[in-house]
């Protein structure tokens, strides 16, 4: 899967924050090498988080997000302001750009006071906007020299500069997004506030190389046509990496293709919904997990989902539950989350049930009305919102799991396909 490519769960996120007309758009342009945002004088030009998947060196596949003013006005301005507080929640590293005529206000305050509570890494960017604005230099930042008080820094004095902020103040810069000045040390110091991407394997870990891997795939009416599922496009990239030899099948070709086999499989994966079936045809000795369980345990809350599907078995008749899907998707007469596990749920408990559903980022931020919330598997968001959603819940003591966990459980195989998965 080439950089482009990338799913947008696996890119790291990086938001642009600060006051309107503070330069935003103008600086994310400038540091993409791109016209992806719309610029404009008029402050508030960007109205709604604008959301970009692409290629930033030294980094890699990045997805760029340029947000609203935070200091907008009237019943719009708080919606914008709402919405720009809900990127935050899956930003793995923030920018806060400001005006350096201005310098920095109350707004970019607590725009700052909001990363630290999201343990959030930034940098604060001093964005000179015109050349023949007056330079008036923040504290925070270094003061320019006589000669430079009335016209705009050049690009050897804002290197030069920058340079010695370095030594002092290491998440502030100013640059020049209509010059490029500047701009080529921000994108080292956006990429030295992410850490190292992690190796986290999703299913390599569990076999060795020449082993041999069964993946059961449906291929329903709710089944993309022409390709797979994310999820299972994953586990296959990941075990081919490593020399697992891997097999796809449909559950209506498992058993004949399991009596071909000279000897066990090492592992048999399935998709959550044909676990009952496929738990039926595989030998008990052979281990069975969903990709569902795997995507749990890669995007890192596998044991909080484990323990929250215990409480399937406390519903009581009238009890609400929220099924929620990280993404949005044409509803298929037998979807899986709105029609599958609703009567998966109505069957195993014998309760009437409220049932709910959320999609894309209409998750609720008042979860106490429900019993319990079941999640798919989260692979279309990056990790941070993942377990975002996950403490959210927790925070507010309601037992969150997801589709494959639950499926699990309520079909009676939640040990067996967990026994081998490492919590």
């Amino acid at each position: 899967m080439g950089m482009n490519n990338t799913p947008a769960g696996e890119r790291v996120h990086i938001g642009f924050f600060g006051r309107r007309n503070a330069g935003k758009s103008s600086l994310l342009n400038a540091v993409t090498g791109q016209e992806l945002a719309v610029v404009s004088e008029i402050g508030g030009t960007t109205t709604d988080p604008v959301y970009k998947a692409m290629e930033l060196l030294p980094m890699g596949p990045v997805m760029m997000i340029d947000t609203p003013g935070f200091d907008d006005e009237g019943t719009l301005g708080e919606q914008r302001i709402k919405k720009t507080v809900q990127v935050l929640e899956k930003t793995d590293a923030a920018v806060l750009v400001v005006d350096a005529v201005e310098g920095k206000s109350a707004c970019d305050d607590e725009l700052e006071t909001l990363f630290k509570e999201h343990e959030i890494p930034y940098i604060i960017v001093y964005n000179i906007k015109s050349a023949e604005k007056k330079q008036a230099a923040p504290e925070e930042t270094f003061v320019f020299s006589a000669p430079l008080a009335s016209k705009c820094p050049m690009q050897s004095d804002i290197e030069r500069d920058s340079a010695d902020l370095r030594a002092n103040i290491t998440n502030v810069i100013y640059v020049n997004a209509q010059t490029g000045a500047g701009i080529h040390e921000l994108k080292e110091k956006i990429a030295a506030l992410v850490p190292a991407g992690k190796s986290r394997p999703l299913a390599s870990d569990l076999v060795k190389p020449l082993d041999v891997v069964v993946l059961v795939v449906p291929i329903d009416s709710a089944a993309p046509r022409g390709r797979l599922i994310l999820p299972q496009q994953q586990v296959i990239r990941d075990l081919l990496e490593v020399g697992v030899v891997t097999i796809v099948v449909r559950e209506s070709e498992l058993e004949q293709t399991l009596a071909k086999l000279p000897e066990k499989p090492a592992f048999v994966i399935t998709d959550s919904q044909a676990f009952e079936e496929v738990a039926a045809v595989v030998p008990a000795d052979v281990p069975l997990t969903s990709f569902s369980i795997l995507m749990a345990r890669y995007k890192g809350f596998l044991k909080m989902a484990v323990e929250g599907v215990r409480a399937i078995d406390r519903l009581q008749d009238g009890d609400r539950v929220l099924i929620a899907e990280g993404c949005t998707h044409h509803r298929q007469c037998d979807d899986i989350g709105t029609v599958k596990i609703p009567r998966f749920l109505k069957q195993y408990t014998g309760r009437e049930l409220v049932i709910e559903t959320s999609s894309g980022m209409g998750f609720p931020e008042d979860l106490t009305p429900y019993a319990l919330i079941i999640h798919c598997g989260g692979c279309m968001l990056n990790e941070r919102e993942v377990l975002r959603r996950m403490r959210f819940a927790d925070r507010q003591g309601v037992p969150v799991t997801n589709y494959g966990i639950a499926i699990a459980q309520m079909k009676g195989i939640l040990g067996r396909s967990i026994e081998y998965v490492h919590i």
